[in-house]
């Protein structure tokens, strides 16, 4: 691979210097003008796109295949389209509750939680309960007014905390989602808004959650429970909860997710699978409408199965920085050798996918410079995406030619 790599890089190294570069390289090379051949060298990358696959169709009208662990969209279809999402909503419900909630916390269901439309828990107006408990409640059976309650509970109204949902949203990087409710039902029609994510939106949420949440283990905990049994607080009322996802025992490394239906959204679902190191993420919406419930099985089978099938964990090591140099101005040597800090890192490509790199170099340097000091970066590139950086750093210190250095130098030549 590291052949492979080099060899790509030598290529368009080429393909720059076609262009009239010749010429110039050989003549600032001949004037010792290290900076610009540096340039010349480094010059940018082209990105070889991964190639389109059309092998398959898919039911859902917007899918995202996402590689879990760097975000990157391996397969989409509408994949920013705005679009309802129904209860896949009640992942961010379910983090925010865990990284909100206290321990022991005590949820006390309102008039307006009781109030909600089926699926519901069927709790009475006063009737409280632990929030570890209602969580089951929400992941498992999809309980609308188990998420206002906890919503309530957490942030003293769904108003708050639908500012939350959204706050998190954006601050995981989400470009098209709005939250107006916990449980998912369509929502803001009437107000100039309403309820929506995209799949790329939906996919990077449950990546979030199982991946960069301070509480991805108690999340996973939770939405991988087969069924949960529990109590009220008053020991009035006892409730029993099934998993209703079904993609958990359907393929091997199924780690978790999420069913949502509404009149207007559809079927939709986000789930995740785990094989060795590679992690999978697959969002799909509108897939479907009653008549057809299973279709989101079978294009999440078919999402997975392809990701399995097309992408492996590759190696890519890059040791072109050995022995560069870099110019500085006003030192009292001419360069300075650098060196990146690593040049190995592991990325889900597919065989014939290539990694392209773009060098960005402080130049020119100004003495005194030292080692240690970054002095530019370099950044590979799969697909028009980043995927690594890695700084480039000074490899030793060039101190700066002051007045006394200078009159050190003369001396030196003058009696010499």
């Amino acid at each position: 691979m590291a052949e492979d790599l080099h060899n790509n890089i030598q290529v368009r190294k080429w393909q720059f210097c076609i262009y009239g570069g010749i010429n110039m390289f050989e003549k600032l090379k001949r004037q010792g003008c290290i900076g610009l051949c540096l340039f010349l060298l480094f010059a940018g990358w082209i990105p070889v796109r991964a190639e389109e696959d059309t092998a398959f169709s898919l039911h859902a009208r917007s899918a995202v295949l996402m590689d879990g662990d760097s975000g990157r969209i391996l397969y989409g279809k509408e994949a920013d389209t705005p679009l309802a999402m129904a209860s896949t909503t009640k992942i961010m419900t379910c983090i925010l509750a865990l990284e909100l909630g206290e321990e022991g916390q005590i949820c006390t269901a309102s008039a307006n939680a009781t109030s909600q439309p089926q699926v519901k828990l069927g709790m009475r107006e006063g009737e409280q309960f632990y929030l570890r408990d209602l969580l089951y409640s929400l992941m498992l059976e999809s309980h609308n007014d188990t998420a206002v309650c906890i919503a309530e509970s957490v942030a003293g109204s769904v108003e708050t905390f639908a500012g939350k949902m959204n706050e998190k949203a954006a601050a995981v990087g989400c470009e098209n989602t709005c939250f107006l409710t916990p449980n998912g039902l369509d929502a803001g029609e009437e107000r100039g808004t309403w309820h929506h994510t995209t799949a790329a939106d939906l996919a990077n949420i449950l990546r979030y959650c199982i991946t960069e949440s301070p509480k991805a283990e108690s999340f996973l905990a939770v939405t991988q429970a087969a069924s949960y049994s529990f109590s009220n607080i008053e020991k009035t009322a006892h409730y029993d909860c099934a998993n209703h996802n079904a993609f958990l025992t359907m393929m091997d490394g199924a780690l978790t997710g999420k069913t949502g239906f509404t009149a207007k959204a559809g079927y939709c679902y986000v789930g995740a699978l785990r094989d060795g190191e590679r992690l999978y993420i697959v969002s799909l919406l509108a897939c479907g409408w009653p008549g057809h419930r299973s279709w989101k099985w079978s294009d999440t089978r078919r999402l997975m199965d392809y990701g399995l099938d097309s992408f492996q964990k590759r190696t890519i090591e890059d040791e072109s920085f050995a022995d560069r140099l870099l110019p500085v101005e006003g030192g009292q040597a001419d360069s300075v050798p650098v060196r990146a800090d690593t040049g190995t890192f592991t990325v889900l490509m597919r065989d014939t996918e290539q990694v392209g790199r773009q060098v960005f170099l402080d130049t020119p340097l100004t003495a005194p410079v030292k080692a240690g000091e970054q002095v530019g970066s370099v950044r590979y590139c799969l697909d028009g995406e980043e995927i690594a950086v890695s700084p480039i750093r000074a490899a030793a210190d060039v101190e700066a030619a002051d007045a006394d250095w200078h009159i050190g130098k003369i001396l030196k030549w003058f009696f010499l």
